[in-house]
C-alpha cells in the first residue's frame, strides 16, 4: 500500500518524466492500493489555476483511496512530536504538512512515494517512515 505525496502528483500532472513519476505510472495499474491523504488532496487542489481545473482534479483525485489519520487529535500530536524530534536532530522539516503526511504513512503502515527532501530528512530521524526507493 502506497501513499503518494503532492510532489509526485504535481510532476505527474505536468507530464514530467521523473523517477518518481515513472514509479507512480508503474504502481497505478498494479494490485497494490495507491492513495492520497486529505492534506495531499488540499495541496493538489490549491495548485489549480482555474475553477474548471479545480473541479476536474477534485473528481479525479476523489476516486483514489484516501488514507486518513487513525485518530485526528492523536495523529496531529504525533506529527508535532515527529517535527520536534527532527528539529532536535538538526533536520527541521520545512513544512508541517509534510510531518502530518509522514505520520499518516507511519500509522497506516504505508510506503511513501515522494520527491521532497523533507521526507528524506524525516526518515533519517524517524525509522518507522518507509520511503519508496524511486530511481
Amino acid at each position: 500500500m502506497y501513499l503518494v505525496d503532492t510532489s509526485v502528483w504535481v510532476d505527474y500532472l505536468r507530464g514530467e518524466a521523473t523517477p518518481q513519476v515513472r514509479a507512480l505510472r508503474d504502481l497505478l495499474p498494479g494490485e497494490e492500493i495507491v492513495g492520497i491523504a486529505p492534506i495531499i488532496l488540499q495541496e493538489i487542489l490549491q495548485g489549480a489555476d482555474s475553477a474548471e481545473r479545480f473541479e476536474t482534479w477534485r473528481k479525479v483525485f476523489s476516486d483514489l483511496f484516501c488514507y486518513v489519520p487513525k485518530d485526528p487529535v492523536e495523529s496531529h500530536v504525533a506529527a508535532a512530536r515527529l517535527y520536534q524530534d527532527c528539529r532536535e536532530a538538526g533536520k527541521t522539516p520545512r513544512s508541517s504538512n509534510d510531518c502530518q503526511i509522514a505520520q499518516i504513512a507511519i500509522e497506516n503502515g504505508l510506503t511513501l512515494l515522494h520527491d521532497d527532501r523533507d521526507f528524506n530528512a524525516i526518515a533519517s530521524v524517524i525509522g518507522q517512515l518507509r520511503l519508496y526507493p524511486a530511481k
